[in-house]
C-alpha cells in the first residue's frame, strides 16, 4: 500500500512498482547537487540538506539547470535547482526544506506549457520521472487516482483496455503531458466536447473530484466538494485548514456577485482562478477552485479524477468551406448534431505543411475548400457512428451554402487526418521563407456561435499590425490556436507586440471570451487579466493566492503579481548568442547554428516513451537531458554562455550528446 496523504487516498498500486533501482546507473554521469557561483547564498546548504533528506534525485548542477530553464513558451528563467521526488514523502521533505530557506517552488510535469508556467528562478519539482503511476481505477464510481507525473495516455490506455472507460480532455500532447500539468493548466483538448454526453464540463476542472495537496507551510490535506455543514465543521475545528476554509468562505461571500457577473459563460474559460467553484451552486469545491492555479498556491501529490465511458467506434467527416471564417460560421449547426469532436483548420496551415513537406498524401485527402471542419462521430458500433455522420451530411446537402464533404471510416485514414490537425504547432513553426513564429496569443476562446465573426475581426487586427499566422483549433468549443510572426528580437518589435496583446485582449473580451481557452495565463497573459475581469476580481485572485501562500513562494510572478509578457524572454532583444565555427553551414537557418538550435519549440514529442523512434535514449533513461528537447536546451545555454560556461568542452553538453 502507498499512502498519498494523512487525510488522503490510501490505495493499492495498480500494475508493477518502479523502484529506485529501476533507473539507477542509466546515466554515465550521475546527478549532482554541486552549486554554481551564480546561485543564491543558501543554495549550497539547501542542496546538501535535500540530498540527505530525500530518496529521489537532487540536481543543482549547471546541466540540469540549463535543461529546465524553459518550456514551450517564449520565456527563460534558470532554476535554482531541480528535484525529482521518488514519492510523496520526498515532496513533503522538499517543501519543508524550501520553506526553511525561503526558496520558491515550481511544479513541473511534461514541461510543455506555452505560457511560461513551468519556468522560474525556483526549486523545480519534476514529477514526471518517478511519481508517474495510476494508483487505482474504480470502475463502479468511474474515477481514478493518479500521481501528478502520470502521463495522460497511460491513464487512458489502462482505463480503456481494462474497464472500457476513458479520461475526457485530450490535448495534442497527450502522449507526454501529465495529469499534474493538466490540473495546473486546466487543460482540455480535441475530445473535450464528449463531456456533453456524460454531464461533465469540457475542462480538466470538471473532471477533478479531489486533490491531495501540500501547502508551502507544510499543511497536508485532501480537498474537494464541501457541503455547508462540512464547511462549518472544518472552520470550527480550527488549525491551518480551518483558517484556510474560513478565509475562502469570506472570499466567496465578498466577491460572489462580481464572480457571477464577470465570469464568461463559455465552454473554454481558462484564464484566471476558478473562484466560481467556491460558489454554493458549485458545492464550495476547493479542489476545483485550485485547478488551473498553475502551481501558484499548493503542490499536488495525488488526484482523483472522473472517467467516462469509452466510445469504441468513430468516423471522421471532413467538411470543406470557402474560408475558415465560413467554417466558423457553421460551427453551431454542426455542434447541434452532438459530435465527439469538432476541429477547424485554415488554408494557411495546409500551405505551411506543403512548404515543410509534412503529410503530403494526407493533405490530398481533404475535400476542396479554403477552411475545414473535422467532425468526428462516435458510437457503440460503426453503423451507429456512420448514421450520425450521414444525418449531418443530408442536412448540409439541402442548404444553399453546402460544404464539400468526405467521410472517412478507415482506421488508418482517420489516424493520418487527425495527425494533420494535431501537427498544427509543429507545422506553423520555422516555415521556410517566413519570419519566425511564436506563441503569446495562441489560445483565446469565444462562444462557439461567435467563432466566424471573431476570426474575421482577429484577422483584421493581425493585418493592421502586419502579422500573419495560420488559424486552427477547437472550433466546436470556440478555442482558436495560432503561432504569430511576432518580432521579439528587436525593442521596437517587442513594443509592437505588447500593443497588439492589449488590443487582442480587448477584442476577445468584446466577444465575451477568455484570454486563454486552454494553455493558461502564466506570464504570457496574466498582466492582461484586468481587461477581462476588472481590478476587483484581480484583487480577489491575489487574496486567493495569499490564503494558500502568504509568503508568495509558490511559482511567483505567474497569474498574481505577474511578470510582464516582455520580461524573461528566451531570445529577446538582449539575446546575443555565441557564433562558433561549425562544419555544417545550416543554410536553412541563415547559416546560424544558434538558429538551428532554436528550431526546438519545446512541444516535447521526443519525451514520449510509448512508441516511435524519438527519442530512444529518453525512453531508457527518462532524463530530460537525454531527450532531443533537453539537448537543444543545453546547446542553447551553451551558446548563451552564462549557465553553461565552458562551450563545447562542457561535460554536461558532452554527456547529453553522447547518447
Amino acid at each position: 500500500m502507498r499512502g498519498t496523504g494523512k487525510e488522503g487516498i490510501r490505495l493499492p498500486v495498480v500494475g508493477p512498482e518502479k523502484s529506485w533501482e529501476h533507473y539507477a546507473g542509466m546515466r554515465t554521469v550521475q546527478s549532482t547537487h554541486r552549486v554554481a557561483s551564480d546561485q543564491p547564498d543558501y543554495a549550497r546548504d539547501l542542496a546538501g540538506e535535500l540530498a540527505d533528506a530525500i530518496r529521489g534525485e537532487v540536481r543543482f548542477d549547471a546541466g540540469s539547470r540549463a535543461a529546465y530553464s524553459t518550456d514551450a513558451s517564449n520565456y527563460r528563467q534558470v532554476p535554482i535547482g531541480v528535484v525529482l521526488p521518488l514519492d510523496e514523502q520526498d515532496v513533503v521533505q522538499t517543501v519543508r526544506l524550501c520553506r526553511k530557506y525561503g526558496a520558491p517552488i515550481t511544479s513541473r510535469g511534461g514541461g510543455t506549457s506555452l505560457a511560461g508556467q513551468t519556468t522560474n528562478v525556483a526549486i523545480v519539482i519534476d514529477f514526471s520521472k518517478y511519481m508517474d503511476r495510476v494508483l487505482e481505477i474504480d470502475a463502479e464510481t468511474r474515477t481514478a487516482a493518479v500521481q501528478p507525473g502520470c502521463i495522460l495516455d497511460t491513464l487512458r490506455s489502462r482505463a480503456e483496455e481494462e474497464f472500457g472507460l476513458t479520461y475526457g480532455p485530450d490535448p495534442a500532447t497527450h502522449s507526454r503531458n501529465t495529469l499534474g500539468g493538466m490540473i495546473g493548466n486546466n487543460s482540455c483538448g480535441i475530445h473535450s466536447v464528449m463531456a456533453q454526453f456524460y454531464g461533465h464540463g469540457p475542462l480538466t476542472v470538471h473532471q477533478v473530484e479531489s486533490l491531495d495537496i501540500v501547502t508551502y507551510d507544510g499543511e497536508r490535506m485532501t480537498v474537494g466538494a464541501t457541503s455547508e455543514a462540512e464547511l462549518a465543521r472544518i472552520i470550527q475545528a480550527g488549525g491551518r485548514k480551518g483558517r484556510i476554509y474560513a478565509d475562502l468562505e469570506e472570499l466567496r461571500d465578498r466577491y460572489a456577485d462580481e464572480i457571477r457577473r464577470r465570469y464568461p459563460d463559455i465552454p473554454r474559460r481558462v484564464s484566471g482562478f476558478n473562484l466560481d467553484f467556491l460558489l454554493p451552486e458549485h458545492g464550495f469545491n476547493v479542489a476545483q477552485a485550485l485547478v488551473g492555479s498553475e502551481g501558484t498556491c499548493v503542490v499536488v501529490v495525488c488526484a482523483r479524477v472522473k472517467l467516462q465511458p469509452f466510445i469504441p467506434e468513430r468516423v471522421l467527416l471532413v467538411l470543406g468551406y470557402p474560408s475558415v471564417y465560413d467554417a466558423g460560421d457553421h460551427v453551431p449547426q454542426v455542434m447541434a448534431h452532438r459530435p465527439t469532436g469538432c476541429e477547424g483548420i485554415d488554408d494557411k496551415l495546409i500551405s505551411y505543411m506543403r512548404k515543410k513537406g509534412m503529410y503530403p498524401g494526407d493533405i490530398e485527402m481533404l475535400p476542396q475548400g479554403g477552411g475545414w471542419l473535422f467532425v468526428e462521430f462516435g458510437g457503440e458500433t460503426k453503423d451507429d457512428a456512420e448514421a450520425q455522420a450521414h444525418k449531418l451530411m443530408a442536412e448540409l446537402e439541402n442548404t444553399d451554402d453546402a460544404p464539400t464533404a468526405k467521410l472517412f471510416t478507415d482506421e488508418w485514414e482517420k489516424k493520418q487526418l487527425w495527425q494533420v490537425r494535431e501537427a498544427g504547432l509543429g507545422a506553423t513553426a520555422h516555415v521556410a521563407g517566413m519570419p519566425e513564429s511564436h506563441p503569446g496569443w495562441e489560445d483565446a476562446a469565444v462562444a462557439p456561435r461567435n467563432v466566424g465573426a471573431y476570426l474575421r475581426e482577429f484577422r483584421d487586427l493581425l493585418e493592421e499590425f502586419g502579422y500573419d499566422c495560420a488559424l486552427y483549433g477547437h472550433f466546436g468549443q470556440g478555442c482558436i490556436h495560432c503561432r504569430i510572426d511576432f518580432d521579439l528580437k528587436t525593442r521596437e518589435g517587442v513594443r509592437q507586440w505588447m500593443a497588439f496583446l492589449e488590443r487582442a485582449a480587448h477584442l476577445v473580451v468584446k466577444y465575451g471570451g477568455s484570454l486563454s481557452g486552454e494553455h493558461g495565463d502564466g506570464q504570457a497573459r496574466a498582466a492582461l487579466l484586468p481587461i477581462m475581469y476588472g481590478e476587483e476580481l484581480v484583487h480577489a485572485f491575489g487574496t486567493f493566492k495569499r490564503i494558500w501562500d502568504p509568503d508568495g513562494r509558490m511559482n511567483p510572478g505567474k497569474i498574481v503579481d505577474p511578470y510582464r509578457p516582455d520580461e524573461n524572454l528566451r531570445a529577446g532583444p538582449d539575446y546575443e548568442p555565441k557564433r562558433p565555427s561549425t562544419h555544417f553551414k545550416f543554410p536553412e537557418d541563415d547559416n546560424s547554428f544558434a538558429n538551428a538550435v532554436a528550431r526546438c519549440v519545446g512541444v516535447g514529442k521526443c519525451r514520449s516513451d510509448e512508441d516511435g523512434t524519438m527519442c530512444p535514449s529518453y525512453m531508457v533513461t527518462r532524463e530530460e537531458e537525454d531527450s532531443t528537447r533537453g539537448r537543444s536546451r543545453l546547446l542553447f545555454e551553451m551558446l548563451r554562455g552564462d549557465v553553461i560556461g565552458d562551450g563545447w568542452r562542457d561535460e554536461h553538453v558532452k554527456d547529453a550528446l553522447e547518447l
